[in-house]
């Protein structure tokens, strides 16, 4: 009897793990297919990498991947940062973008997550036709808009300030912030701010101590978006703020670089990767509220 019972405990075992390794092998092309995917987005970034710390006549001789395989060998250099940051005002173009692209970001968060749970929990007359009407403006091309509201500016005297580039990427990012937070904060159960009303909360206090912190994987993920959309913004710039020296941005700072050294790779990459490093940060920061923002609202209950 313990004989014919330790078997079939054998043979369990071993169809438990047969069925294992089947669905482990089903999952092999799936595996094989991301790690592709990683590889040919990596790879670019690496040579980039690579590219900005070798010399002009390296670069001009030989391929980045050379170098990784000669690596005590080659001729590193930090000089094309070094040029790039002072000679070729990088390090001026790093300061106006973060002085444009964080203001520009805490601005439209902010009023969306007003709206959205004004949209979602308030009781007001026009509330659908509002949110219409935030909806279809998602739909309007930004092309469509730049030189109507440039000449609004020219005439209100904002152009080339970054009071107006900050006004235009908060009306530019406004109608896709209220949208997304609208579909996170509309799936909080409605027992929650019931509770807190019963409790004498006004809807103030409830959306700043209860609806606002649940609401930070949201926010969180529409941050990461409006960012570096703002930080790799090139046509809004050149619209609005224009070219002057003063006014200089990465991404106008890195067309002129492939425009006035467009022989110098050398320099070129050094300012590319610079013009990566913050984006980089904001989503390594900032990516484990990112999946969570995406898919809450996408099921309620």
């Amino acid at each position: 009897m313990s004989t014919v019972t330790t078997t079939g405990v054998q043979v369990r075992l071993k169809t438990e793990r047969e069925k294992r390794f089947y669905e482990w092998l089903g999952k092999v092309p799936a595996y094989l297919i991301v790690i592709a995917l990683v590889v040919l987005w990596t790879v670019p970034t690496l040579g980039l990498f690579v590219s900005s710390f070798r010399p002009a006549f390296a670069i001009q001789t030989s391929g980045w991947w050379t170098a990784l395989f000669d690596l005590f060998n080659t001729d590193w250099t930090l000089s094309n940062y070094i040029n790039v940051i002072g000679a070729d005002r990088m390090g001026l173009a790093f300061q106006n973008s973060l002085l444009i692209t964080i203001p520009a970001t805490v601005i439209p968060i902010t009023i969306a997550a007003f709206a959205a749970y004004a949209l979602a929990w308030l009781e007001f007359p026009g509330r659908t036709l509002i949110f219409v009407l935030v909806v279809g403006l998602m739909v309007v091309p930004l092309q469509m808009s730049l030189i109507p509201i440039l000449r609004v500016y020219t005439d209100a005297g904002l152009t080339g300030s970054y009071l107006g580039m900050w006004l235009a990427h908060t009306g530019f990012g406004l109608p896709l912030a209220t949208y997304l937070l609208y579909g996170y904060i509309s799936s909080i159960p409605k027992e929650i701010t019931e509770s807190a009303h019963a409790d004498g909360a006004t809807p103030m206090m409830s959306f700043t101590r209860l609806i606002l912190p649940l609401s930070v994987p949201a926010v969180a993920s529409f941050a990461i978006f409006q960012f570096l959309w703002v930080w790799n913004d090139l046509l809004v710039a050149l619209v609005f703020l224009g070219t002057a020296s003063r006014n200089v941005i990465v991404t106008t700072r890195l067309a002129e670089l492939v425009g006035s050294r467009g022989q110098a790779w050398h320099v070129l990459t050094a300012g590319g990767f610079i013009s990566m490093v913050v984006p980089l940060l904001v989503f390594f920061s900032l990516q484990r509220f990112f999946v969570r923002g995406m898919m809450a609202g996408s099921v309620k209950g």
